[in-house]
């Protein structure tokens, strides 16, 4: 029998294919999940109530100290007991977003502090309600420069969605199990999975990094002119 066969490999790529598409699914549902949880996770931090505070980076701390793979078992294993009996795609896109918010919390927040004490303080004189402040002076400013971070995270994401398989999601990783199971040859469902990885994440990450560049250049030129202006006004 030859190591590699090109008939199979014709014969299993549309099942591993298809399969894709509840990949990205999973990826970008626990993404958006993710994006949401997180900036709340990071107005929270910030509250004047120090209990919730501590609540909440507590919370975070454990989450990030625990592997995800415990966290998706948790999740689809043990919430059946108390009542909460999940599908294995909610569950592992549930799992994987609140892992994940976590760190996005954190970006948001690098954010959110670089944004001037001037700012805040514009926004209280002002009479802007909290969630003025936040639409309005705080968010438009913070979030733009973490684009690219948060971008980062979702590429992570992406890969890290063969963990699934271990809750019988049917992304690539388990059909290619599954096909590879059923044939006893596991190199080509395994390599077609790999192939399909680099093709999306690494020209998602040359985007990203091009994106990043756009962004600094453009933060540069704002300050460039503010430099300008004042000298103006010298």
């Amino acid at each position: 029998m030859s190591i590699w066969s090109w008939s199979y490999t014709f014969e299993v790529f549309p099942i591993i294919f298809d399969a894709l598409w509840i990949t990205l699914a999973a990826t970008i549902t626990a993404y958006v999940l993710a994006m949401v949880l997180g900036l709340v996770l990071a107005i929270l931090r910030r509250s004047a109530f120090k209990p919730l505070t501590w609540i909440v980076i507590g919370l975070s701390e454990f989450i990030r100290a625990t592997p995800p793979l415990v966290q998706l078992f948790f999740v689809f294993y043990v919430l059946p007991f108390y009542g909460i009996s999940l599908s294995p795609f909610v569950a592992g896109t549930l799992a994987l977003g609140v892992h994940y918010s976590t760190y996005c919390a954190e970006i948001y927040r690098s954010g959110i502090d670089s944004v001037p004490r001037g700012q805040w303080e514009a926004a209280t004189s002002l009479n802007f309600s909290s969630t003025q402040k936040w639409r309005k002076i705080i968010l438009p400013q913070a979030i733009p420069p973490i684009i690219p971070m948060l971008g980062n995270y979702l590429i992570s994401m992406f890969k890290d969605t063969p963990i699934l398989s271990a809750i019988t999601v049917v992304e690539t990783l388990q059909a290619a199990k599954i096909a590879g199971s059923a044939s006893f040859r596991y190199l080509e469902p395994f390599t077609i999975v790999g192939v399909l990885f680099l093709l999306l994440s690494y020209p998602s990450a040359l985007l990203i990094k091009k994106l990043e560049v756009k962004l600094n250049r453009r933060s540069l030129g704002k300050k460039d002119k503010k430099l300008k202006e004042k000298g103006v006004a010298a």
